[in-house]
């Protein structure tokens, strides 16, 4: 892509972004929203292969309804109260369906299925994009309006999305597939705790764009988007691999790594809320999110030996690829556990 149309797009992605985090207005953000979905569809279709054409027709529609949506309840609601300030959110049909188109466009269960099919036709980088960057400004307008959501949709929400996203990726083959489940299953643990600590809501988000993009970074380097690839990965670079293992290990929340400390975190605010039955159901959901990240650092890590491969095993060659992000994200990914008291400071 022409490196001026590129800065262009990366530009208005941010546009879009900030034009949401800066609105009060429903018109003003559902304009940056739409900024931020016309400035990522050329990213998605640029390699011009059918399955990249399809993922990009399926992201659109699936955003320009859930867009639809979010203009015709902000427009009811601004025809029954007078006014189109997010704080004012006083009809439940605008508030319930508001909820819903934005739910939509961040994939969270039973909203989900474009997210598996869409990020399974892009390219890593761009769907790095849109696991990462494309969450913040629904999430953003999640969180101004939640006060007035009722907390039983945000709590069905929660639970369908972790549970369905640990489901979802337990038979896949295919990596970006796994990492879309994992997505939908991170959204819902946000989720899930919003209406009671909205600032572990915000850790969990920082944690999770840390270790996805370690992951995505780690998957580009290495060219992989098979399970089968993974196992050939140690041949070429073995140090990747294990730190790739363990930020996989970190996705699925195991200590003392850095994707234990929202876990932890979220699933103490539910007990002190007096809700034992849904820490429990997110704990346990949270073990088959587990598994299939298992599956991954089992192939990465002990298939190979005292075994056979039937693939190639690739050359030892220096890569010429930047990785001062990559380093800088699994560092992040798997060393802030022990910061976990100052964060909740900061956070509070």
């Amino acid at each position: 892509m022409n490196p001026y149309v590129l800065v262009t797009l990366l530009s208005s992605l941010g546009l879009g972004t900030t034009l949401t985090f800066a609105s009060s207005h429903w018109l003003l953000a559902w304009m940056g929203l739409e900024i931020n979905t016309l400035a990522i569809v050329p990213l998605m279709a640029q390699h011009h292969h059918p399955r990249a054409v399809e993922a990009t027709t399926k992201y659109f529609l699936t955003q320009a309804t859930a867009a639809a949506m979010i203009l015709f309840a902000s427009t009811t609601n601004a025809w029954i109260t007078g006014e189109w300030d997010m704080n004012n959110m006083s009809n439940p049909l605008a508030t319930t369906m508001i909820m819903i188109a934005l739910a939509l466009k961040i994939g969270l269960a039973p909203m989900h299925f474009w997210m598996p099919e869409v990020l399974q036709g892009l390219d890593l980088m761009t769907g790095l994009i849109l696991s990462t960057w494309q969450k913040l400004a629904p999430l953003a307008l999640i969180i101004q309006t939640s006060q007035a959501i009722d907390p039983l949709i945000l709590t069905t929400l929660g639970l369908l999305s972790t549970i369905i996203g640990g489901w979802g990726g337990l038979n896949q083959t295919q990596l970006r597939k796994i990492l879309a489940y994992s997505s939908i299953a991170h959204m819902g643990w946000m989720i899930i705790v919003l209406q009671y600590a909205p600032q572990l809501t915000l850790v969990a988000l920082a944690t999770y764009i840390f270790m996805t993009s370690a992951a995505f970074l780690t998957l580009k380097l290495v060219s992989a988007t098979k399970i089968t690839v993974l196992a050939t990965t140690w041949s070429s670079s073995p140090t990747l691999t294990a730190t790739a293992a363990l930020v996989l290990l970190s996705l699925g929340g195991l200590p003392p790594l850095t994707g234990f400390m929202p876990k932890w975190l979220i699933l103490q605010e539910l007990t002190k809320q007096g809700l034992p039955a849904t820490a429990t159901i997110m704990a346990l959901a949270a073990l088959l999110s587990l598994y299939f990240y298992l599956r991954l650092c089992y192939a990465m890590t002990l298939t190979i030996s005292p075994n056979t491969m039937a693939s190639v095993t690739p050359w030892r060659t220096p890569t010429t690829q930047g990785s001062v992000t990559l380093a800088l994200s699994t560092t992040l990914a798997l060393g802030l556990l022990p910061l976990t008291p100052a964060i909740l400071m900061l956070a509070t």
